[in-house]
C-alpha cells in the first residue's frame, strides 16, 4: 500500500506540474484569440442590430449565424471536424498548441454573443446624449459602449475561461494534452484514482482562481467608478 501511494505521488510530481503550465498554455491563448475574434463580432452584433447606432439587417443576420452555427457545435465533434483546420495552422492535429485552434473557435460565438448580451445592457440615454453631440461610431463605441459594460465585460471574458478549462480538459480526449489527457490516460485508462482526483482537485482550484481574480478586478472597476461619480 505504502508502495502505491508512493508510486502514485512521484508520477503525481512527474506529470502534473508540466501539464498544469499545459492547461494555462492553452487556456490563456486561447482566451486572448477568442477575446481578439468574439469581441469585435459582439460589437458588430450590436451596433448592426435593429434600433441600435447602426442598424444593418443582413449583417446582423449573418453575424448571428455565425454566432448561433459556432454555439451549436458540441466541442468533441468540433475538434474532430477542425482537424484539417489545425494541421494547417499549426502543422499538426496532436498537441498542446493543436488544441488551440479548436479551443478559440468554440470560445469566440460564446464570448461574443455574451458581449453583446452586455454591450445592449449600456443606459440608452448614454447612447443618445453621445449621438446628440455628435460622436462618431468608433467614438460611440470606445468612449461609451465599453467603458460603461467593462465591468459585465471582465466577467464574461472570466465566464468564457473557465468553460475554456472545461474544453480544455476535453481535448484531452485526442492528445490535446494539459491535466484532461493526465486525467484519461493515467486515471481513467489505468483505474488510478489517486491521479484522477488529483487532476480534478487542480481543475477545480484552478477554476476558483481565475472567478476570484475576475470578480476582484470587476468589483474594483465598480468601486473606482462609484468615487469618482462621487467625486463628479
Amino acid at each position: 500500500m505504502r508502495f502505491l501511494l508512493m508510486n502514485n505521488l512521484e508520477l503525481a510530481y512527474t506529470l502534473l506540474p508540466l501539464q498544469l503550465w499545459n492547461t494555462l498554455y492553452m487556456v490563456l491563448l486561447s482566451t486572448l484569440f477568442a477575446c481578439i475574434l468574439g469581441i469585435p463580432l459582439g460589437i458588430f452584433l450590436t451596433i448592426t442590430a435593429k434600433g441600435s447606432i447602426k442598424p444593418h439587417p443582413l449583417c446582423y443576420k449573418i453575424l448571428e449565424a455565425v454566432v448561433n452555427i459556432g454555439r451549436s457545435f458540441p466541442f468533441a465533434i468540433l475538434m474532430i471536424a477542425l482537424i484539417p483546420l489545425t494541421r494547417w495552422v499549426v502543422g499538426t492535429s496532436l498537441g498542446t498548441t493543436a488544441a488551440i485552434v479548436p479551443l478559440t473557435l468554440a470560445a469566440a460565438p460564446f464570448l461574443a454573443r455574451l458581449v453583446e448580451n452586455n454591450l445592449k445592457e449600456v443606459d440608452e440615454h448614454l447612447l443618445e446624449a453621445a449621438i446628440v453631440m455628435g460622436s462618431s461610431t468608433w467614438q460611440i463605441i470606445t468612449k461609451v459602449l465599453l467603458p460603461e459594460a467593462l465591468p459585465s465585460l471582465i466577467a464574461t471574458v472570466t465566464l468564457t475561461l473557465i468553460n475554456v478549462i472545461g474544453y480544455s480538459a476535453m481535448a484531452g480526449l485526442v492528445g490535446g494534452g494539459g491535466l484532461g489527457q493526465v486525467a484519461i490516460q493515467y486515471g481513467y485508462n489505468r483505474f488510478n484514482t489517486f491521479i484522477m482526483v488529483t487532476t480534478v482537485i487542480l481543475l477545480i482550484l484552478l477554476v476558483q482562481a481565475f472567478q476570484i481574480l475576475g470578480f476582484f478586478l470587476s468589483k474594483q472597476i465598480l468601486k473606482k467608478r462609484g468615487k469618482s461619480g462621487c467625486h463628479d
